[in-house]
């Protein structure tokens, strides 16, 4: 890998990119961030300043003009990510993209096009992909552990929408991109198909427990919600696996986030009961048929060379690994925006099994693009 160009990086959102994308930047030794965006100057003033960054503006057209930007990270709210990514594109930046993708999977697609036939890498932040014991999970999965499987369970049932006095934000309505299936159904679909394979058809039912919650712009006033806090979903893998997916951002004590495999063979569970950290506490235990489930230990050649005090930082760091080799080999590398794709088609066929009260049928990724 060349290691004498560092690579130029711009943050835009300063919620989540300033908590994991900024100093996952500056840790990594090959990208040097040199602009930050948000759209309040002021804003981005001070996070430049905070953190010794060169440029800092409220317009992206001004970041995508400066000669140092190689790269363009963006974490923004999912409804300002189609027009964003498609300028960062047309200006031949290179793009890391954070789920969910966009509002509607025809959104990504042309994004997929469009970075193709522009010629600049395009990542999508799926970091599941590269969590130690998610990538054991896989090993175990390709080397046949379980045998012809019967049964994949997966819940992720967690308390952070929780309290009905969590205050109102684009979170809260659909329109922006809000709700749990985008939040973590996005990675739930895209681990589905890394490990497991493709969808042949789902059947989705979407709920909201919290109707309303407070208007930080009023006090004593309450705002209507209505983005998803849960949901059900089936799903008829092509190779005939059922898989059941519940997902919850509003289970008080809820058990955390599990994928369970049961097969002919055997058994694997992975699973984390960390409720403050949806990273950290990934354990994996596998059980051959008729015997007990023990704890499978991680090996060093999967393991994080350095782990941080936020979970989400180090297999968000190897994302980076991932997009600085693609830059390097000038090709997008997986997770692109592909795989962001079939996560935002899986996400739009949910909607649409839930409007209908019915089962659908899910198309072919490569037949669809």
């Amino acid at each position: 890998m060349n290691s004498a160009k560092k690579i130029g990086v711009a943050i835009v959102g300063t919620g989540f990119g300033q908590k994991i994308h900024l100093p996952g930047f500056q840790h990594h030794s090959r990208t040097e961030v040199v602009a930050v965006y948000h759209r309040d100057l002021g804003k981005a003033k001070a996070t430049a300043d905070t953190h010794n960054i060169l440029y800092a503006y409220n317009q992206l057209d001004k970041i995508l003009a400066l000669p140092e930007v190689d790269v363009v990270s963006i974490s923004t709210p999912p409804f300002l990510h189609y027009e964003m990514a498609k300028q960062v594109i047309e200006a031949g930046k290179h793009l890391l993209l954070e789920k969910p993708m966009g509002m509607n999977a025809t959104e990504i697609k042309e994004l997929y096009h469009l970075a193709a036939q522009k010629k600049v890498v395009a990542i999508a932040d799926f970091e599941f992909r590269f969590i130690p014991a998610w990538q054991l999970l896989a090993e175990h999965l390709q080397q046949g552990y379980v045998g012809k499987k019967r049964l994949i369970k997966i819940d992720w049932l967690v308390t952070s929408r929780a309290d009905r006095d969590r205050p109102w934000n684009w979170y809260s309505r659909k329109d922006m991109g809000g709700g749990a299936l985008g939040a973590v159904g996005s990675h739930a679909f895209d681990y589905i198909s890394w490990l497991f394979g493709s969808v042949k058809r789902l059947s989705g039912y979407l709920s909201c427990a919290i109707p309303k919650r407070p208007d930080p712009q009023a006090e004593g006033e309450l705002k209507p919600v209505d983005a998803d806090d849960t949901c059900l979903i089936m799903l008829e893998l092509a190779d005939g696996t059922p898989c059941q997916l519940a997902i919850s951002s509003v289970t008080y004590a809820g058990r955390g986030h599990w994928v369970e495999v049961y097969g002919e063979e055997g058994t694997l569970v992975l699973g984390s009961d960390n409720l403050k950290d949806y990273v950290h506490g990934f354990r994996l235990l596998a059980a051959p048929a008729g015997k007990a489930l023990t704890e499978v230990e991680i090996p060093k050649r999967l393991a994080f060379p350095q782990v941080f005090t936020d979970g989400r930082l180090a297999p968000f760091i190897r994302v980076i690994d991932r997009l600085v080799e693609a830059i390097d080999r000038s090709e997008s590398l997986v997770p692109s925006l592909k795989e962001g794709v079939y996560s935002q088609l899986l996400m739009d066929l949910t909607h649409q099994s839930h409007e209908s009260r019915s089962w659908v049928d899910v198309p072919e990724l490569d037949r669809f693009l």
